[in-house]
């Protein structure tokens, strides 16, 4: 199958072709990929931030242990979880959604009494580690449509998040975070790209009930 075709073709990237940029229509399809991600009720509780500014790009590096994929790939992508989900955030998805299935919003209080229950309920650290597992259901999808569009990625938890919160101010914004995305077009220089892939054999992966 070509899809899995694609996904042995994708590697974490480490050096890209600074001089090859993605096209605006395919940087939208990976963006409206991640926002038709799968999350907790639906509720979306991060952020994406695309980072193109090459001088913050550069105090991002600094920030990532220099490494050379912030300056390099054609843009940084940075999954940020909301870390203060309150009972606005909830009262604002209802209104979403009562506009897109064109009803009234009083006909999803069941709904809403049952997420405002595990909002209310829940402590402020639970939330924000809820909220950071669902960053990764985004990165999933930015991964997979990237390689399906030919498009290099490499995912990255190894940066000071602090730093990056800092620097991009996301503590004014309620956000922290999470871990974050490179994509562009890999160099011909970059000697992972020819390397095979180390998986398990899928019948030691995979277990069978």
């Amino acid at each position: 199958m070509d899809l899995l075709k694609q996904l042995n073709w994708r590697y974490a990237t480490k050096h890209y072709d600074s001089s090859k940029k993605i096209k605006s229509e395919d940087l939208n399809t990976l963006l409206n990929a991640v926002n038709l991600a799968p999350s907790s009720y639906g509720l979306q509780p991060y952020k994406v931030l695309v980072i193109e500014n090459e001088e913050v790009r550069k105090n991002l590096q600094e920030a990532g242990y220099h490494q050379p994929q912030f300056t390099e790939a054609s843009q940084v992508i940075v999954f940020a979880a909301n870390n203060n989900i309150s009972e606005t955030d909830v009262t604002e998805f209802m209104e979403r959604t009562a506009a897109a299935r064109n009803i009234n919003v009083d006909d999803l209080a069941d709904y809403k009494g049952m997420i405002m229950g595990k909002v209310n309920n829940a402590s402020k650290e639970f939330l924000t580690t809820w909220a950071s597992k669902q960053c990764y259901i985004g990165l999933g999808f930015l991964l997979y449509t990237a390689a399906q569009l030919g498009i290099d990625a490499c995912p990255m938890e190894g940066f000071d998040a602090q730093g990056f919160d800092e620097i991009l101010g996301l503590k004014d914004k309620n956000l922290s975070s999470v871990v974050v995305a490179t994509v562009g077009y890999r160099s011909e220089e970059d000697k992972y790209q020819n390397l095979a892939k180390v998986r398990y054999p899928l019948n030691e992966f995979v277990i069978n009930y």
